[in-house]
């Protein structure tokens, strides 16, 4: 072998380059579990925008509907009653007919929801489906509708990461673990909110608060959060939380009374949403009718009450910063649910997150009026009961105490009310589910399979997380070869690998020795420096199998053989550590 054949490439340039390489991987230990990282800050940056361009259309399309540059509430108190009437009924006719294209696409789809596609784990949402039902919510949301705005939000922000995810060919767990990111990008931008965000995601939709999940949410939603106060502003969303103040601790009596008032009377409020899902459920009539229906329902009670229009925030606002006589805000509560369940009930796309802030609000103000009465020479604020009320309705309602308790720190930028949301949020919960309703998400859940596949997500082994191993080289590879193969990989370890059979490994670090020995570069091929004990994976092995042989090689990385040695593919020890992270703990033992 000449010197030609063994260091082609071989310059002084180039061995300064593996120098670099093997000194950078000493020191950084850069794996994909930080790569995860990087991904999970670009998608909260992706999500904030695409959040900005949905919020922003929306407004435009409601100036084209009202022809007020004014807020909802605002634009409907200054219309005649038939355009009251009118606009809610052509918007969800619109929005209706929009979702007809949804069937061209079903068969199509992976997943046509967020939820689902981090269920179901294979983080695949469907484009055309998506945009569908964001269009759908956009007729819906500009025209008065009442229902949440979060939902469009969290799935553009979700489809964004799963594109991103399919582009790069990452594997199985890495997709789901990045529509999760873009989901809690989509939670941050919709409420200042990255911490709930992050919470959101970890306690509802992956039950999991494990570390090798968690952390990717929340670098998305701290940078989503960013993105969206550089261009909104950074002020408390409930600028009304900032007049709360603690005057005793007797005080807290009063608020755990709310946690209890607040624990029964949300699964009333569950059944309403229900009871108006099943009422237009028995209307045969084609999805279009169905929502146009419901947008005249909400245009008939606007002609009364015009402050039920929207997703609520306006009125959680008003609700925390004005006074209220118990009467007008009662009828106003009972119409804004009406609203609400007419909405939802007629498969308008968008949430029920902001109506549950402004239903947990109100409840929570008229629970203080009364309080107030009784108590007067306390001092208390019935504003103060709203915002207390809001954090245990929301945690009664979700099943996510923490992120409730969370969202309204973040929500009011206030420290004294952590003590008693804490407690009310934590009673209500308990009060609510010693009930046993079904939660907000979870008949969501419910109807997109999430039992069955947690059993189907429990049966999948290692070649289920298994990609094309590309960086592989031969046994004879010129040591030339091999260093130049190093600066082209992000991994310490390259595969050998001839006629498909997997032999070993050629570690970086086991090259360093020879760059400064250029007599024996030309004498050296792959097969010299190569481990020939490298651990590798069966595909059939559990994945808790590959985190235990994970822990004795002390990669990041390990080839997946078949039994007659054939080179399948690899796994990475984050996706394994992803999978298992991103599932409640009773199946992730099963798997």
């Amino acid at each position: 072998m000449t010197e030609a054949d063994g260091t082609a490439g071989m310059s002084k340039f180039i061995r300064r380059l593996v120098r670099v390489r093997i000194w950078l991987g000493e020191r950084l230990r850069f794996n994909e579990l930080q790569a995860t990282l990087l991904w999970a800050a670009i998608i909260g940056f992706l999500g904030a925008w695409t959040s900005i361009a949905f919020k922003e259309a929306t407004e435009w399309l409601h100036h084209l509907f009202t022809g007020f540059h004014q807020t909802e509430i605002a634009s409907f108190k200054s219309m005649p009653t038939w355009r009251r009437l009118l606009i809610p009924t052509i918007g969800g006719l619109l929005a209706g007919l929009t979702l007809l294209f949804r069937t061209r696409f079903k068969a199509q789809a992976n997943s046509t929801d967020y939820m689902e596609a981090v269920v179901v784990g294979d983080g695949n949402l469907s484009v055309r489906v998506s945009l569908v039902k964001s269009v759908s919510a956009w007729f819906s949301g500009a025209s008065g509708a009442s229902i949440g705005r979060e939902g469009p939000l969290v799935q553009l922000s979700s489809l964004v990461a799963s594109v991103l995810g399919r582009w790069l060919k990452f594997p199985l767990a890495r997709k789901r673990q990045l529509v999760a990111c873009g989901a809690a990008a989509g939670i941050a931008s919709a409420y200042h909110a990255p911490i709930a965000g992050a919470f959101f995601v970890a306690e509802i939709v992956l039950g999991s608060v494990a570390m090798e999940a968690f952390g990717p949410l929340v670098i998305s939603s701290v940078i989503a959060t960013l993105t969206i106060r550089a261009h909104e502003g950074d002020a408390a969303i409930l600028e009304g939380g900032e007049a709360f103040t603690l005057h005793s601790n007797a005080e807290l009596l009063p608020y755990v009374g709310l946690g209890i008032a607040c624990g029964l009377a949300t699964p009333m409020f569950l059944s309403l949403m229900k009871g108006g899902e099943r009422a237009f459920s028995l209307l045969k009539a084609p999805v279009w009718v169905k929502l146009a229906l419901g947008g005249l329902i909400v245009g008939a009670i606007t002609v009364f009450r015009p402050e039920v229009v929207g997703n609520g925030r306006e009125l959680v606002i008003d609700v925390l910063t004005k006074p209220w006589a118990w009467q007008a805000l009662a009828v106003v509560l009972i119409c804004k649910l009406l609203a609400t369940a007419a909405t939802f009930g007629s498969g308008a796309v968008g949430g029920v997150f902001t109506p549950t802030l402004f239903a947990g609000a109100a409840f929570g103000y008229l629970f203080g009026i009364a309080m107030c009465s009784l108590f007067p020479a306390w001092g208390m604020e019935p504003g103060a009961f709203g915002l207390i009320g809001m954090g245990a309705f929301l945690a009664a309602a979700t099943g996510a105490p923490v992120m409730a308790i969370i969202m309204i720190f973040e929500l009011t930028l206030n420290y004294q009310i952590l003590m008693p949301v804490m407690l009310a949020s934590v009673v209500a919960y308990y009060i609510c589910r010693s009930l046993k309703p079904e939660t907000l998400y979870g008949e969501a859940l419910k109807r997109k399979g999430a039992a069955a596949v947690a059993q189907h997500l429990a049966t999948l082994k290692v070649g289920d997380l298994m990609t094309p191993d590309t960086g592989t080289l031969s046994p004879n590879a010129t040591f030339g070869e091999v260093a130049r193969a190093f600066l082209q990989s992000r991994h310490e370890f390259l595969h050998i690998v001839h006629d498909n059979r997997f032999l070993g490994v050629v570690s970086l670090h086991d090259i360093k020795p020879y760059l400064d020995q250029p007599e024996l570069e030309s004498l050296l091929i792959a097969r010299d420096v190569m481990r020939d004990d490298f651990t590798r994976l069966q595909p059939d092995q559990t994945m808790n199998e590959a985190l235990e042989l994970f822990g004795q090689a002390e990669a990041e990385r390990l080839p997946v053989t078949a039994i007659t040695g054939e080179l399948l593919g690899a796994v990475t020890k984050t996706d394994v550590l992803l999978f298992l992270a991103g599932k409640p703990k009773k199946q992730a033992v099963a798997a």
